[in-house]
């Protein structure tokens, strides 16, 4: 599903007027989570999921085929973990 066809989606599950209203509200809604994420503040949706900002460590290794060696840096990354009312609407949708 592409965003033209999510906000479609969005637009019939939300009763919204317009394409417009529809994109407005997931844009809100990202950019509230990413907020609350930089800040490193979970959000936790009760029965849908939470999300979380998470430290990934850094690694080393090599450059397969060659004798070079890499390393990466520790960095922040966005989390998802899905609720139980969202794993079982899933599981039920086979």
């Amino acid at each position: 599903m592409n965003k033209a066809q999510f906000v479609e989606l969005v637009q019939e599950c939300g009763n919204y007027k317009t394409k417009v209203e529809a994109e407005a509200a997931i844009k809100a809604f990202t950019e509230a989570v990413t907020e609350a994420l930089v800040k490193k503040e979970d959000v936790s949706l009760v029965g849908f999921g939470s999300f979380a900002a998470a430290l990934q460590k850094g690694k080393s290794g090599t450059v397969p085929g060659t004798d070079k060696t890499y390393t990466t840096q520790d960095k922040m990354v966005p989390k998802f973990k899905a609720g139980k009312g969202l794993k079982d609407r899933v599981a039920a949708g086979k």
